[in-house]
């Protein structure tokens, strides 16, 4: 898989509507350079940014960034104690930019276990952006793939026991309905920095058919000039869903 290159094969899919992002390397950035861990995770909000701004360029609807998972918490107390420190300062100074640029904010996840502060920090920002209509700026913040399917999951059983749903009815569809993000289309695109080849109990759900894209950068290095390099290797990969070459090629010709 192509990384880092930008392809030269002819353009055979538009930009991705969906673009999620696993965002590795911060604690690597900041120990190259002889820095703390937090340093790290402040520069990558620079490359958040960033990236942002690139979306918006690119005609981008969507970007899910996966800010904190739900296993993150086994890093250590003084880490986890400053992430969620800069969390809330990121809040603080970012949502009226997004709100002025017509960016709307949802962070997705268990947000129960957060602080009150930040949890009350969390629903002003979605609150002042929730009628912006440009890009779709998702945070995954205390969010694991395996919570989320098991959340749906009890939303359909609590149907089922209320008389609305019988067992027979579940499919796909239904249970689809319930998972994060689900008013989205799914990610067409995810990327990966750092290096790192894995999902990392990421949307396990709904990257059924995403394709990836795996940098060999820190995310802190990642900026606007990588996502385009990732969009265009995108846009040259053929997506088949199941179907063959030739079928894809014939319903191009009909």
């Amino acid at each position: 898989m192509s990384k880092d290159t930008m392809t030269d094969s002819s353009k055979v899919n538009p930009p991705p509507r969906h673009v999620a992002i696993i965002m590795d390397g911060n604690n690597r950035w900041a120990k190259s350079r002889g820095l703390p861990s937090l340093a790290g995770h402040k520069a990558g909000v620079d490359a958040v940014r960033q990236v942002i701004t690139g979306c918006v360029e690119q005609g981008v609807e969507a970007l899910t960034l996966f800010a904190f998972s739900s296993e993150n918490w086994k890093r250590p107390p003084l880490e986890v104690k400053g992430l969620m420190e800069l969390f809330k300062f990121a809040l603080d100074r970012e949502v009226k930019k997004l709100h002025k640029n017509n960016i709307r904010l949802r962070v997705v996840g268990d947000k129960t276990r957060f602080s009150e502060s930040l949890q009350k920090r969390i629903a002003e920002a979605e609150s002042l952006t929730e009628s912006c209509t440009g890009l779709q700026l998702n945070i995954a913040a205390n969010y694991g793939g395996r919570w989320d399917i098991a959340a749906a999951a009890k939303q359909v059983a609590q149907r089922c026991l209320e008389g609305e749903l019988t067992p027979d009815q579940i499919d796909e569809a239904v249970l689809g309905r319930y998972v994060t993000l689900s008013d989205l289309p799914d990610p067409d695109l995810c990327i990966r920095t750092a290096g790192e080849q894995r999902i990392s109990n990421f949307l396990i759900w709904q990257f059924a058919y995403t394709e990836f894209y795996y940098a060999d950068c820190y995310w802190p290095d990642f900026g606007k000039e990588r996502l385009v390099q990732a969009i265009s290797d995108f846009t040259g990969r053929e997506r088949r869903f199941g179907r063959t070459s030739e079928q894809l090629e014939a319903d191009k010709g009909a």
